[in-house]
């Protein structure tokens, strides 16, 4: 039998192992918008709880460690807490309710804010007690421990979204992303969201241009006669708010706008400053909107003008457009997820 020390240290290990698995899924789920962005939901899922499968014995490993310690035990309580809270709340949003009335944001808000508080804590518990992977831990013993802990999270998972059906839950008919339905085909019951501590322009649709920087030249151009153009289509904007909208827009196709010429990359950026870049040979499925539903885009939503990007999550939907421009920098130099 294995001693109280070792056991709790593998079962800390095993607790540090499956949060930074549920960090990188959660990531990838929140970062991808195409169909295959149903496999880190489903591993963030699983990965999750398979945490509450090891609790049981933490919380043996904590009870000792609290009398033994004292007010020392503080942070790991914290860290405890904070991983509860991140879990119970990913449990709710996976289920469909959106907001609990003790708690002043989202469900889907509660679980990341609280995820990203905990890894500070998480990276001082491993500097703190010292838990380093060592050639041992990869013993057939902890593998196969860390396979049942996973193949526990795998068969909760299953069990969970079996409930979710069974009891006709709105967690039922969530896209591949994790998002809940919001507004489709009605833009005045499309939710408004902005990223970070980006706000709302004021802004003059009737004056209100967007300048075209190409190889061959500069041109502005008015809302006006960006709309003349008509491309129309059926997209999504899946936010990372966990909310996602089916509408028809329609202004001009991107790759019509700029070409496919000269250039590395197009630069679409926002009155605000907020900015996304592209590759070129991504243009002919983007569109600068100008209408959603039949009407103008209102402010809130990004108008005049906002990018359409299908198969992107939200925050590469740049809003208030008045810069679209093409150069010479690969598309990739920039962060995974804006900064501001």
């Amino acid at each position: 039998m294995a001693s109280p020390l070792r056991a709790g240290r593998g079962t800390n290990l095993a607790i540090l192992v499956l949060l930074g698995g549920a960090l990188a899924t959660g990531t990838l789920a929140t970062a991808i918008g195409s169909g295959w962005s149903r496999w880190p939901v489903v591993a963030h899922g699983v990965v999750g709880l398979a945490l509450a499968v090891v609790a049981p014995w933490k919380t043996l490993i904590s009870r000792r460690g609290v009398r033994r310690r004292g007010a020392r035990s503080v942070p790991s309580l914290a860290l405890a807490a904070l991983i509860l809270l991140a879990l119970g709340m990913g449990i709710a949003h996976a289920a469909g309710v959106e907001r609990l009335g003790f708690l002043p944001a989202r469900a889907l808000w509660v679980h990341v804010a609280a995820a990203l508080s905990a890894v500070p804590l998480a990276v001082w518990h491993v500097v703190a007690r010292r838990t380093y992977p060592r050639r041992t831990d990869l013993s057939r013993r902890a593998l196969l421990r860390g396979g049942a802990a996973l193949a526990g999270g795998a068969a909760a998972y299953v069990a969970y979204e079996g409930a979710i059906g069974a009891l006709g839950l709105a967690g039922e008919r969530r896209r591949h992303t994790g998002s809940h339905e919001a507004g489709s085909f009605d833009p005045s019951a499309m939710p408004t969201t902005i990223w970070l501590n980006d706000s709302r322009p004021g802004v003059d649709p009737a004056s209100h241009l967007v300048m075209v920087t190409t190889p061959a030249g500069e041109r502005p151009l008015a809302v006006s006669e960006l709309a003349a153009f008509g491309d129309r289509v059926r997209a999504t904007l899946d936010c990372t708010s966990g909310w996602f909208s089916t509408q028809d827009w329609s202004g001009i196709r991107l790759d019509r706008l700029v070409g496919t010429g000269a250039g590395r990359s197009v630069l679409v950026r926002s009155l605000t400053g907020y900015s996304r870049r592209f590759p070129l040979t991504d243009l002919s499925a983007m569109w600068l909107a100008t209408h959603v539903g039949g009407g103008p885009i209102d402010a809130g939503h990004g108008g005049p003008v906002r990018l359409v990007a299908p198969e992107r999550r939200g925050f590469w939907w740049v809003k208030w457009v008045d810069l679209v421009r093409v150069d010479d920098q690969p598309w990739w130099w920039q962060p995974p997820f804006p900064l501001t």
